[in-house]
């Protein structure tokens, strides 16, 4: 891959050179600011130094426990450890093409347009599958004459539009197609909660025999919050401290039709406590991982998350907290950036209740509905 080091006094107009010259498509190696000008040292100035090229030839995954020499036109190569690598093609590449995006447009966009462009970055739809769908939008637009575009549903299409980038094929919750449901999470999201409704549903609406395992031991509200669901619902519940524990708890519910595994809700930014996870759940094919995330949190933090975890794998994601916000977009960006499923939706603290079963159009109407209230 040719690699090239561009250099200029912000990011942004770095980036505006690298886009110039390499197109969107760009990767951003290595950043790092550098001093220039100045006498004997002093009246230097700031500038950033950016090294970028084509990603065509860039495995990703691959790179585990490389390093990536980056030779510019200088003698000295520079050498970049991959994790620092990773996060900054990811970062950086994204940020080229939201730089494309806020320039591509030159010409006003018709009203309409416009109207749903505003609605979509209000519901905070990824600026990158934004700029695709407004692209796709206003070439439908200028495809039809004045009176149809003003009487055209707009909804139903950009409905159709997002459902056809879904993958929509295992959307929906958890049908017992293995023995063990583990969900997995940062702190404060409502796992234990969640994991009660899906518990109560298998036990009052599907006749199953169920059983609880918490290996929360870092909260002890935690532990007596599910022992009481277990109570109510008349069910087991072990504590795993160590990987002994959760393997003997699985010896005791080995009869049992499906184990809901309660894991600790850590700061999961911190890779230390995935690794923490890994040492006492026992991730084999006869569980299923479902990321529990919280609609009020930011994309961006969830993205982090489901990036973390990703490798255990994650089979699908229930989005909690549905009635504490109107901004639904994250549920969009998740499904189409990464391709990842969508189990279950709650909405409520009511236990089974306030939940529901994910279905990817009823998802999208679920959003787009919220424009009827958008100022």
């Amino acid at each position: 891959m040719k690699v090239k080091k561009y250099t200029a006094k912000s990011l942004p107009d770095a980036m505006k050179l690298v886009r110039a010259d390499l197109g969107s498509g760009a990767v951003i190696l290595n950043t790092r600011e550098v001093q220039v000008g100045g006498v004997f040292g002093f009246f230097t100035k700031k500038n950033v130094e950016v090294f970028a090229g084509l990603d065509q030839d860039i495995e990703y995954e691959a790179q585990a426990s490389k390093q990536t020499k980056i030779i510019t036109n200088d003698s000295q190569p520079v050498t970049v450890p991959d994790v620092e690598l990773t996060q900054e093609i990811r970062q950086l590449k994204k940020m080229v093409q939201t730089l494309t995006i806020q320039t591509k447009h030159s010409e006003p966009l018709p009203a309409v347009v416009e109207e749903w462009k505003a609605f979509l970055t209000h519901q905070e739809l990824d600026p990158v599958i934004l700029e695709e769908l407004v692209s796709a939008l206003s070439s439908k637009y200028q495809g039809l004459d004045e009176e149809d575009a003003k009487h055209y549903d707009w909804n139903e299409w950009i409905s159709n539009w997002l459902s056809a980038r879904m993958k929509k094929s295992e959307f929906g919750g958890f049908h017992y197609e293995t023995k063990y449901l583990n969900l997995i999470g940062p702190t404060g999201v409502g796992k234990t909660t969640t994991i009660a409704k899906i518990g109560a549903k298998a036990v009052l609406k599907d006749g199953k025999r169920v059983a609880f395992i918490t290996t929360d031991t870092y909260r002890i509200a935690a532990i007596d919050q599910l022992k009481t669901y277990a109570e109510i619902l008349n069910i087991p519940c072990e504590v795993a401290y160590t990987a002994d524990d959760f393997q003997k708890a699985k010896e005791k519910f080995k009869d049992y039709d499906l184990v809901l595994v309660d894991s600790a809700g850590r700061n999961f930014l911190n890779r230390f406590y995935i690794e923490e996870l890994q040492r006492i759940v026992d991730f084999d094919n006869n569980m299923k991982n479902y990321l529990v995330l919280s609609l009020t949190s930011k994309y961006k933090d969830m993205e982090t998350i489901f990036n973390q975890f990703k490798n255990l794998p994650v089979h699908k994601v229930i989005f909690t907290k549905k009635d504490e916000t109107k901004t639904l977009g994250a549920i969009l960006n998740l499904a189409i950036s990464n391709k990842v499923p969508i189990g279950y939706v709650t909405n409520g603290q009511n236990v089974p209740d306030d939940m529901f079963e994910a279905q990817a159009e009823e998802l999208i109407h679920m959003v787009l509905k919220e424009k009827s209230v958008h100022v």
